[in-house]
C-alpha cells in the first residue's frame, strides 16, 4: 500500500473529501491537521486547481473525528503524497462528474464546455449553469477514480498566484483562536500537581487550601490536579497544594554518561538492508579492504533534545452523559481518540476528538498527554467542561524528548579517493511512542497519565520498526551516495533515563549529520572539493542538480575569506524517498567561540510545487530549528528529574543569530509530489559542523556545538 493509495484506500469515495454546498461555497475535508506547515493552503490550492473554482470559495473544515476522513497521523512529511493526493483525485473525478451533469442539463456534448470558477459555460449556445445549481447540498454517491484526469502545473501556476494563505491574517493580526483561548459556558480551568521525577509516587497532601480557594481536587493514585471557575484562583491552589505534597521515590533517574550507556545497554541490534531493518544477525566489522589508502573513523554524539514549543500544551475536555469531547492540537486525533476509549473504558463511538490549533510542533510533544489529563479531569468532574493548560515547567520537564544517540562511522578511501568501504552504526533510544491503538494497552501505555494513576499500566517496551522503511533510530542511515555494499547497522537500546518519541526527522538529524561531517573529512582528506566528492560519489541526477544549485547560488568557494569564516555544504534526500535538499551555510566564529551564522541557501527538489511561498517557509523553519539544536539545545537533569526547565536552562536559536536564507526550489511539473517539511533538517547541521570546520580547523562530533565544545576541541 503506497502512501499515495493509503488515504483512497480508507475512504474511497468524493463524499468523503469533499461537498458543494448551497451557498457557492466548496467544503473540503483533510484529515492532516495543519501545524503552521500550511497544509491547508496547499490542500485549498489543490481543490480550487482540479475542480476549477476561485481559491476564495473553498472552505477547509477543521479536523474533527467525526466528519473528517481517518487519515492517522500528521507526520513523516506525507501530507501532500497522502491528503493532497486522495484531494487531488477526489476533485477531479467531482468536476468529471459535474461537467457530465451540465452537459446534461444544457442539452450539449461536454467537449463545447468550459468550467470558470464553477460557472460551466457552453461555448456553442452562451448558456450556463454553476456547480451549485447543478448539485448544491447533494451528495456525489461515487467512488473517487484514481485514474481521473488531473491539471497540468500551468492550472496551478495560474492559482498560486491569487492566494491568501489561509489563517495567516489572522496569526498576523492576533485573532488566530488557539486551544489555549477556548471559552466555553461553565468552563472550568484546570492545573497539574506534578511529582518532582517520573517515577516519584504520592504518599499524603493537605487539601485545605484547595477547599479554602473553592476549586476541586482531582486525585486518582499519584495523578492530582486542581479546578476551579477562576483561572488565576485556580493556578495559585495548584501552587498551595503542591507545596503540601509528600512524594515516595521508587527510583532515582540514572546519571550515568549516557553515551557510554547508548553503547553498553542492553539492545536490540539490526541490520539495515535497502533502508529496512531485518531480523538477522548483524556482521562484524572487517578490515579495511585490500587497497585502502585512508581510513577515518568518527563518533558523533547527540543528547535528548526538546520538542520546546514555545506555548506548552493544553485540552479542553467535557464529559457530558456518557459522551467525551476532547479540543486538542494533537498531529493525530484518530489514532488518540481509539487510544483514549481504550484508556477510558469508554465505547470508540463515546469519544470525540476536534483538533484546534496550539503550539508548533514537529512531532510528539505534550498535546496527546494533555488531552489524557483533561479527560481524566472532565470524567472526575462530569457535566463541566474543563479547560486544562500545562505550564512552561509542565513542557519542558514532562514532555516526551527527541532521543540521545550515538552515530559511529568507518570509512575507507581507495587509491583514487573513492569511497572503497563504509560502516555506519546508530544507538538510540526509540523515536515512536506516538499513542497507536495496539494489543495489550500499547496506545494508553505510551500516555504519561497511565503510569501516574492508581492502577498504574506497566510502562511501553518498543520494538523496532519492520515494516516502514528507514523508520526511527535508521531513518537516513542507510547512505544515499554510491557506495559498494554499505554495513549499515540499528541499535534500539533499553533502559535509558528519559521518556523520548517523535522528534522533527526522527534520526534522520544526527544520521545526516554524521555522514555529511564524514563525507566533508574525506573530501579533504583526498585534496578533492567537498562539492565535487560528493557530485562523484552519486548516480541520481536530481541529486546531483540540488547540490549544484546550492552550491551555484552560494558562490561556493568564491567568496573572499577573513579569519574565523567559513563555508559549509551538506545534502541529503529525505527518507531516501521524498524530497532532495542542499544546503550551503556561511559563518563566523570569533574569539569568544561564539558562531554567528552569516548566511544559507537552500536548494529543493520536491517534485512539483503547489504553494511555492509555503514550500519556502518550511525549508526555512527546517533551518532555523536545525540550527537551534546544533548550536544551542541539550535536555539536562540529574537523579531528581530534569533541570532545564525553562527559557534559560534550555536556551534557543534567538532573532540575534538568524542568518539571511535564500531558498532555491527546483520545480518539477511532471514529478509526484514529495514530502519536504523536514528535507532542510539534517543537511543544515551538517552544514553548520563543516563550515565551522572551514572557520576553524576543528572537526566537532559532540552537540550542541556551543562555545564550551568548541574551546574544548580546540585545546585537544
Amino acid at each position: 500500500m503506497s502512501a499515495s493509495t493509503l488515504s483512497l484506500e480508507k475512504q474511497p469515495a468524493i463524499d468523503d473529501w469533499l461537498a458543494i454546498e448551497t451557498d457557492g461555497r466548496v467544503s473540503v475535508r483533510s484529515g492532516k491537521v495543519d501545524i503552521g506547515q500550511r497544509i491547508s493552503t496547499a490542500i485549498a490550492i489543490i481543490a480550487a486547481t482540479e475542480l476549477d473554482v476561485s481559491f476564495g470559495c473553498i472552505d477547509l473544515h477543521p479536523v474533527d473525528t467525526t466528519t473528517s476522513p481517518d487519515e492517522g497521523y500528521t507526520s513523516a512529511s506525507n501530507s501532500m503524497q497522502e491528503s493532497g493526493q486522495a484531494i487531488r483525485l477526489a476533485c477531479a473525478t467531482a468536476r468529471k462528474v459535474l461537467v457530465q451533469l451540465a452537459a446534461k442539463a444544457l442539452d450539449v456534448d461536454q467537449n463545447v464546455l468550459d468550467v470558470t470558477d464553477g460557472v460551466v459555460l457552453s461555448r456553442t449556445t452562451n448558456r450556463s449553469i454553476t456547480y451549485f445549481e447543478l448539485m448544491g447540498g447533494q451528495k456525489f454517491n461515487l467512488p473517487v477514480d484514481p485514474s481521473a484526469v488531473t491539471k497540468s502545473a500551468t492550472c496551478y501556476r495560474k492559482v498560486q498566484k491569487s492566494i491568501k494563505p489561509l489563517g495567516l491574517v489572522e496569526l498576523i493580526n492576533g485573532t488566530t483562536q488557539f486551544v489555549h483561548d477556548m471559552v466555553v459556558p461553565n468552563m472550568l480551568h484546570a492545573r497539574l500537581i506534578r511529582p518532582p521525577n517520573y517515577h516519584d509516587r504520592l504518599l499524603r497532601l493537605d487539601t485545605s487550601d484547595a477547599e479554602q480557594l473553592s476549586v476541586q481536587l482531582v486525585r486518582n493514585g499519584s495523578f492530582l490536579a486542581v479546578a476551579g471557575s477562576d483561572e488565576y484562583l485556580t493556578i495559585k491552589a495548584a501552587q498551595r497544594v503542591a507545596n503540601t505534597a509528600h512524594w515516595s521515590r521508587d527510583r532515582a533517574l540514572a546519571v550515568e554518561n549516557i553515551y557510554q550507556s547508548l553503547v553498553t545497554n542492553p539492545r536490540l541490534s539490526l541490520p539495515v538492508k535497502n533502508g529496512a531493518a531485518v531480523v538477522e544477525p548483524i556482521s562484524a566489522i572487517g578490515a579495511p579492504p585490500q587497497g585502502t589508502a585512508f581510513t577515518l573513523n568518527g563518533r558523533f554524539e547527540r543528547p535528548y533534545l526538546m520538542h520546546a514549543s514555545i506555548g506548552p500544551s493544553a485540552a479542553l475536555a467535557h464529559f457530558d452523559h456518557g459522551h467525551l469531547t476532547i479540543w486538542t492540537h494533537s498531529q493525530g486525533i484518530y489514532p488518540l481518540r481509539a487510544t483514549l476509549a481504550e484508556a477510558l473504558n469508554l465505547s470508540l463511538t463515546s469519544v470525540r476528538l476536534i483538533h484546534r490549533p496550539g503550539p508548533g510542533c514537529y512531532g510528539h510533544n505534550g498535546a496527546d498527554d494533555a488531552a489524557l489529563d483533561a479527560a481524566l479531569i472532565a470524567m472526575a468532574i462530569p457535566n463541566r467542561p474543563v479547560l486544562l493548560k500545562w505550564t512552561r515547567e509542565d513542557e519542558h520537564a514532562w514532555e516526551p524528548y527527541g532521543p540521545c544517540m550515538v552515530v559511529e562511522i568507518r570509512a575507507c578511501l581507495d587509491a583514487n579517493g573513492n569511497v572503497s568501504d563504509w560502516s555506519h552504526e546508530t544507538y538510540s533510544d526509540t523515536h515512536r511512542t506516538r499513542p497507536r491503538p495496539g494489543p495489550n494497552k500499547v496506545g494508553p501505555s505510551r500516555l504519561l497519565a497511565m503510569q501516574h494513576l492508581e492502577h498504574p499500566l506497566e510502562e511501553h517496551i518498543p520494538e523496532p520498526a519492520l515494516s516502514a522503511p528507514l523508520a526511527g533510530v535508521h531513518r537516513n542511515a542507510d547512505p544515499i551516495y554510491s557506495f559498494p555494499n554499505p554495513r549499515v547497522i540499528k541499535h534500539l537500546v533499553r533502559d535509558m533515563p528519559l521518556r523520548t518519541s517523535t522528534l522533527r526527522s526522527l534520526g534522520a538529524y544526527t544520521n545526516i549529520l554524521a555522514i555529511e561531517s564524514i563525507m566533508d573529512e574525506l573530501a579533504i582528506s583526498s585534496n578533492t572539493d567537498p562539492l565535487e566528492f560528493r557530485l562523484r560519489h552519486l548516480d541520481d541526477d536530481r541529486a546531483k542538480a540540488v547540490i549544484t544549485a546550492a552550491a551555484d547560488h552560494a558562490r561556493w568557494r568564491q567568496k573572499p575569506r577573513h579569519t574565523g569564516f567559513g563555508q559549509g555544504l551538506a545534502f541529503a534526500r529525505y527518507n531516501n524517498l521524498k524530497a532532495y535538499a542542499a544546503v550551503v551555510v556561511e559563518l563566523e566564529v570569533d574569539d569568544l567561540a561564539q558562531v554567528k551564522l552569516v548566511s544559507a541557501v537552500i536548494a529543493v527538489d520536491a517534485g512539483q510545487i503547489v504553494d511555492p511561498d509555503g514550500a519556502r517557509l518550511q525549508l526555512e523553519g527546517g533551518f532555523l530549528q536545525s540550527a537551534s539544536w546544533t548550536l544551542y539545545e541539550e535536555v539536562k537533569f540529574n537523579e531528581q528529574g530534569i533541570t532545564s526547565r525553562d527559557w534559560d536552562s534550555y536556551p534557543i536559536l534567538r532573532f540575534d543569530n538568524i542568518p539571511e536564507i535564500d531558498i532555491v526550489l527546483i520545480d518539477r511539473p511532471d514529478e509526484p509530489w514529495v514530502g519536504l517539511s523536514e528535507a532542510s533538517v539534517g543537511p543544515t547541521a551538517g552544514a553548520i559542523a563543516n563550515a565551522i570546520f572551514d572557520a576553524t580547523g576543528l572537526r566537532l562530533r559532540h552537540l550542541p556545538f556551543s562555545p564550551d565544545q568548541i574551546r574544548s576541541n580546540a585545546l585537544q
